[in-house]
């Protein structure tokens, strides 16, 4: 079993329409509302795999009962803690080409009960989890820290534990030694603090984040495929694409996928390639089946091209 964390979930209702015209009346070709969050989409993926997941969720108000409504119907096991503010809701404009815009709210402020409640209810949940994704923004309420107190619960717990998140709440992470981290190119230049302009670039960042305490880091680089860096070695994968539709919860659909086949090593590359290239040539933020994979077409080489250049080089 898959156990999700999502300190800051959201109801996600996506627009797909044929331009973004600024102060335009806009008539949609099509929407959709889905569960959201990061950590919510992982479950959501793992669960059209047909694995067992359970998401922990911090849930509030009319939003939150349907979130919970929407992700029990999709075959997911959800563990809410009751909080007082009400969950918060996101939109997405996606246009043909493949651009995306969103706008995300803030969210609900946790209180320190509130907030005590998540960690002991994650906690409790361990002992059944094979992994625990631990996902996302912290919400208002919440220390930068608090990723890394439920790292050192679980892993007391005996779990293993993947975390995707970003910025502070990333670094403040790492001494407790999460054992997989997932950033994408831009948060993993944010990390070192400095810009990366070629994959050698990005393998010496990954490199430095397990220094500093991750057992592997899953880098997602965007058109540039996805990058392992873990104690079996550094691989470097990529899965065509005949177009993207939207990338909504792709990373997450990847991070599923990786940890569906067991969360180390190539052959978990592979299938996070896999599930991430099969996501984006889906709407909005829906998650792939086993028959929208390719696996076939998944390629994987520790062959690395070190010099090539990122085709979405990071600032800092």
């Amino acid at each position: 079993m898959i156990l999700t964390v999502t300190p800051n979930p959201s109801l996600d209702r996506t627009y797909e329409v044929p331009s973004l015209d600024r102060g335009a009346v806009l008539r949609a070709t099509g929407d959709r509302v889905d569960p959201g969050g990061k950590g919510v989409n992982v479950s959501r993926a793992v669960a059209a795999a047909g694995v067992r997941t359970t998401a922990v969720l911090p849930l509030g108000g009319a939003p939150g009962a349907l979130l919970a409504e929407l992700l029990t119907a999709q075959g997911v096991d959800v563990t809410a803690v009751s909080i007082a503010g009400q969950t918060r809701s996101n939109i997405s404009v996606a246009e043909p080409d493949g651009t995306l815009t969103k706008i995300n709210a803030a969210g609900p402020e946790l209180s320190p009960d509130e907030s005590a409640l998540l960690l002991e209810t994650v906690r409790t949940g361990s002992a059944a989890a094979s992994w625990i994704a631990c996902c996302g923004s912290l919400p208002r309420g919440l220390d930068p820290r608090w990723y890394a107190d439920l790292v050192t619960r679980a892993h007391e717990a005996g779990a293993r534990i993947a975390l995707d998140t970003s910025g502070p709440a990333l670094v403040a992470a790492l001494p407790a030694r999460p054992d997989v981290v997932k950033p994408n190119a831009s948060e993993l230049a944010e990390a070192v603090g400095r810009p990366l302009a070629t994959l050698g670039d990005a393998v010496k960042a990954a490199e430095e984040l397990r220094s500093l305490g991750a057992g592997a880091v899953l880098a997602s680089l965007g058109g540039d495929g996805q990058l392992l860096v873990c104690a079996q070695g550094t691989f470097h994968g990529t899965a065509p694409v005949d177009a993207v539709r939207s990338d909504v919860g792709a990373g997450d659909a990847s991070l599923a996928g990786f940890l569906i086949a067991g969360g180390t090593g190539p052959d978990a590359l592979a299938s996070a390639l896999a599930h991430g290239a099969a996501a984006v040539q889906l709407p909005g933020s829906a998650m792939p089946t086993p028959s929208d994979l390719r696996p076939d077409a998944v390629r994987v080489t520790q062959d690395l091209p070190l010099d090539l250049p990122l085709s979405e080089p990071t600032a800092v």
